[in-house]
């Protein structure tokens, strides 16, 4: 039975108030929105509470906290709407106004809003809407802002209750936990394929990645170049400025490696000192020519720690594997194009011709 069936036929038993008809209708709905599925709980924000409060329309945004930007999960609104809303806005829309204040905003009027102070022109889409009331709801967890759940158009022409206001007001709390625990899942889930120190894939992922590229190369015909980098003189550099400094010129070199791939190609952080990239349908010569192009980029840009400047180098080794190779050869045999860099001198590359390599 749908959620407005349930609500009606509740209302219509004896003795049936509004507030214990709705809260046969809200315990399972709030059962529902405890889950890891955003897509599940857009749902239920889009089709479902807006039912039971008697709106029309309704959206939800998602912030990604990185950018500051609000973006557009789900709506039910029959014309457009922003796709994004950056909260840097100046003066602020009063969705933004909302997520500042992290209070609910409940507009009977664009006139006469209870919450944080709007004012009518402001409010860039109201000609939009046919009636005036709207209710804007920053979705908290553990007291921060993850998202904003908006509900407008009153099916009865009406302003929304303080009953109305009290069903939002808890459905805002529990899909801020929903969301706050999808996005602590999501971060620990990074956490466990990632180095924390580079932010690059780290040696388990590297290796089921380069496991899948091969499949893939099997399948499809092809061949997938690998280079592999290590830092020149790490040591010195620990020894002089302390592992800080060791660790400022792992993460210097590693954004510089990732910069000069494309986004087809996986960067990840091999070992210590070491990096990995897997450049996918790449021929030798264009993986020799990335690797050239990391070699002098890092030579070029020293590493500035307080008043020096601390020249960097990394050593590369570059080989071509096909489908038939396994993922400790291709490995091995790139680190031996590595080793054999390092012991040509340091700062320069070299290429493991097809020959050499043994699969």
């Amino acid at each position: 039975m749908s959620i407005d069936k349930q609500i009606k036929t509740k209302k219509a038993a004896r003795g049936c108030k509004g507030s214990s008809c709705r809260l046969d209708v809200i315990t399972p709905l709030a059962k529902k929105i405890n889950c890891l599925d955003v897509k599940r709980i857009a749902e239920i924000c889009i089709e479902d509470i807006p039912r039971l409060i008697g709106a029309k329309l309704a959206s939800l945004y998602v912030l990604d906290e990185n950018s500051d930007i609000l973006h557009l999960e789900k709506n039910n609104h029959p014309f457009l709407i922003n796709n994004i809303v950056s909260l840097n806005q100046n003066p602020p829309s009063p969705m933004v106004a909302a997520v500042r204040s992290k209070e609910l905003l409940i507009v009977d009027d664009t006139e006469n809003t209870k919450g944080p102070n709007i004012n009518r022109t402001d409010r860039v889409f109201a000609k939009n809407y046919r009636t005036k009331s709207c209710v804007i709801a920053p979705l908290i967890c553990h007291n921060r802002v993850v998202g904003v759940l908006n509900l407008s158009e009153k099916e009865d022409g009406g302003v929304f209750t303080e009953e109305d206001v009290a069903v939002v007001e808890l459905f805002r709390q529990l899909i801020g936990a929903s969301i706050g625990n999808i996005n602590l899942f999501e971060k620990s889930q990074r956490q466990a394929k990632t180095d924390g120190l580079t932010g690059m894939l780290n040696h388990r992922t590297f290796y089921e990645t380069l496991e899948a590229e091969l499949r893939r190369a099997q399948r499809y015909g092809g061949k997938l170049s690998i280079i592999m980098a290590d830092i020149d003189n790490l040591k010195p550099i620990n020894d002089n400025y302390g592992h800080r400094g060791g660790d400022l010129a792992i993460k210097q070199i590693s954004r510089q490696l990732s910069a000069c791939i494309r986004q087809i190609d996986v960067a990840a952080r091999y070992g210590g000192d070491e990096f990995a990239v897997i450049l996918p349908n790449t021929s030798l010569t264009d993986a020799a020519l990335v690797a050239e192009r990391m070699v002098k980029m890092v030579k070029t840009t020293p590493m500035i720690w307080e008043h020096d400047k601390v020249p960097l180098s990394i050593s590369v080794g570059v080989g071509q594997y096909g489908g038939e190779s396994c993922a400790g050869d291709v490995a091995k045999a790139t680190d031996e194009a590595l080793y054999a860099a390092k012991q040509a001198g340091k700062g320069r590359v070299y290429v493991f011709e097809p020959n050499e390599v043994t699969t």
